[in-house]
């Protein structure tokens, strides 16, 4: 009778386990399934520009389900970590222009980070910071006091990478909703440069393929597009600066804290 107890009981520690973790080894698995197949080498100018005409058409007939595609599209790169997601903003604006493309964005991004969120959060969120200390603890304490303000802060200074900033609140126990509201409104200044570069696009590709008409049916030929030139040093300077302003309200709070502090001794 006790070896059938241990047995369901450990049956159930490892169903406890597999669903604790499956959210986020599936992520994985996607992942690397699409590393494996190459689709990282599809986000580049080159196939863009190829398929100019073809993307175009299906926007022109079916612009719902096409946008729909984009989003679906956008949220599980976003999901998974893929790489490209400055050049999938930049041909969301192109495709839908930079307000319907730009919004369309925002809305996949904060889809996709907070699946990433949900699934860092269910494999090793308490367990994590239970194991790395008090120091952790406190400091989590503090993140999730100014949670609103500290993810805001960290979506708009474009520093950090937006991958570690999906699942790093995650191990603070950051609420969803907070978690989602910060994202959406500090992914906004960035994803709309890029959709507005996105916008503007035809007329880079037009004088690439003027200066070299024949670049078009040569696979071999190389086009390029700097997307490090958008981020310009005044539009850092820029997110910097909205950055420090939303650390402000938790900056005050422990300002006046100390100072109470300090006046009751």
């Amino acid at each position: 009778m006790t070896d059938q107890a241990n047995q369901i009981s450990q049956g159930s520690t490892m169903a406890g386990t597999l669903k604790k973790w499956s959210p986020l080894l599936i992520l994985l698995a996607l992942m690397l399934f699409g590393f494996s197949q190459g689709w990282h080498h599809y986000f580049t100018l080159e196939t863009l520009v190829r398929n100019r005409e073809r993307l175009s058409g299906y926007v022109a007939d079916h612009f719902a389900l096409t946008l729909i595609g984009y989003g679906l599209l956008y949220a599980l790169a976003v999901a998974i970590s893929f790489p490209g997601a400055s050049f999938l903003t930049i041909v969301g604006g192109l495709l839908f222009g930079w307000v319907v493309g730009g919004t369309a964005t925002i809305l996949a991004a904060t889809i996709g980070a907070g699946a990433v969120f949900l699934a860092a959060r269910s494999a090793f969120g308490s367990s994590l910071r239970a194991r790395a200390g008090s120091f952790a603890e406190r400091f989590a304490s503090g993140f999730r006091q100014d949670a609103f303000s500290y993810m805001l802060f960290l979506r708009l200074v474009p520093l950090f990478p937006f991958w570690l900033v999906n699942i790093v609140p995650a191990l603070f126990e950051v609420r969803l909703g907070t978690y989602l509201v910060a994202t959406l409104i500090g992914i906004l200044p960035g994803t709309f440069a890029y959709a507005l570069v996105g916008a503007g696009l035809d007329s880079v590709i037009a004088a690439q393929l003027a200066s070299n008409p024949a670049c078009l049916e040569d696979p071999a030929c190389s086009l390029s597009l700097d997307t490090s030139s958008v981020i310009t040093g005044e539009l850092i300077a820029a997110f910097v600066a909205m950055g420090v302003v939303s650390l402000l309200p938790p900056l005050l709070k422990a300002w006046r804290r100390k100072r109470g502090g300090s006046e009751s001794a």
